[in-house]
């Protein structure tokens, strides 16, 4: 079949990889310039290991593997250290798989057959479903008809909302805010990740291999902003943090005002009835974001894809019914990772002083401190 994906994160790139082995045409647009592999290092966890020794990416990974989460530990003001969680706090296990995002879509994009089309610069426009094939319009007025789409185009996924409507009828937002930036200037070499809290606020440093990231997170009501103008983005996070001297925020706030690769957006999960209309169908974010508290978006996106593209498979052409098995395999796995959120914000970004001396006692406990 000839099958369009939207969005070329791990969710597209998954299933790209996953389809095309099945024999599939693929397309995967983009809208950015190039593939954005930019971000904090992921974890792939439980049986999306098992899925990604299946897509072939297993042993690159493990040859990959770094150790940023083990490395947090809270700092005060003056960064000295106050506590350490352990893994058990983040939801780590031993025979979790951590990996830089840059590392783990490279190993994604070198692994896609060289037959997947690849547009840059170009995103769905309009979606129309006549029931023997979908006729997509695109933002560059380019047009085409495809067997099947796949919306992989993330939380504020364009598809799911031309299909299913609009993003506020799925999203439930968390109460917080999350912001990544590059910090070239903080590579060290002991690569120790601190994290600094005060009501309601995070910013740390995360350091892996030879980059540093900082990290802000914030509590907060939602917010009404454009998701693509960076200039807006900034302006939130510096306002959030600007009355703050204490400890790196500074810097970490002259970072956000400069990185044009900046990341920021609301710690939002997405529920959906169902993931699938017609020939459309959705994997990753797009059809259910668990954020990134619950350690296992990527997961989600392997297992998604994977599961998607082994029942298109066993269907024989029939993607009703694929779509059917595809969700009731993977909505066991969405459904544990949204319900194991709450312990991950209390964690990280504690409300009040009281909270957050609290926790580090706890900590301190459980550390034999």
């Amino acid at each position: 079949m000839d099958i369009l994906i939207s969005g070329a994160g791990m969710a597209g790139l998954s299933a790209a990889l996953d389809l095309s082995a099945r024999g599939h045409r693929v397309t995967l647009v983009e809208r950015a310039s190039h593939f954005r592999v930019n971000g904090s290092p992921i974890d792939i966890r439980g049986d999306a290991i098992g899925i990604a020794e299946r897509m072939g990416v297993l042993e690159r990974i493990r040859e990959q593997r770094v150790d940023t989460t083990e490395l947090i530990q809270f700092v005060d003001a003056d960064g000295e250290t106050v506590a350490r969680p352990t893994l058990a706090d983040v939801g780590d296990s031993p025979d979790d798989l951590e990996i830089a995002r840059e590392d783990l879509a490279h190993i994604l994009i070198d692994a896609l057959p060289s037959d997947v089309e690849i547009r840059f610069r170009d995103s769905v426009d309009s979606l129309v479903d006549d029931g023997g094939g979908v006729d997509v319009g695109f933002a560059s007025g380019h047009s085409a008809r495809f067997d099947l789409v796949v919306g992989a185009d993330g939380q504020h996924s364009a598809v799911r909302g031309l299909v299913f409507g609009p993003e506020g009828d799925f999203a439930r937002p968390l109460g917080f805010y999350v912001a990544l930036t590059d910090l070239p200037g903080e590579v060290r070499p002991e690569r120790m990740n601190p994290m600094y809290n005060f009501p309601g606020h995070l910013a740390g440093i995360a350091r892996y291999k030879d980059r540093a990231f900082g990290v802000l997170m914030f509590r907060s009501d939602p917010l009404d902003y454009d998701h693509h103008d960076l200039d807006a983005q900034r302006k939130l996070i510096v306002e959030a943090f600007a009355d703050t001297p204490a400890w790196k925020v500074p810097q970490l706030l002259d970072a956000v005002r400069v990185d044009p690769e900046l990341y920021f957006d609301s710690a939002s999960q997405i529920h959906m009835p169902t993931w699938h209309r017609g020939r459309v169908v959705l994997v990753g974010d797009a059809a259910h974001c668990a954020t990134g508290l619950s350690g296992r978006g990527t997961s989600l996106a392997f297992t998604g894809a994977y599961f998607l593209a082994e029942e298109l498979d066993r269907a024989d052409g029939d993607h009703v019914a694929a779509f059917e098995r595809y969700e009731a395999r993977q909505r066991p796995y969405v459904e544990f990772a949204q319900h194991s959120v709450g312990a991950g914000a209390e964690l990280v970004v504690p409300a009040t002083w009281e909270a957050i001396a609290a926790r580090n006692e706890r900590l301190r406990a459980a550390n034999g401190v």
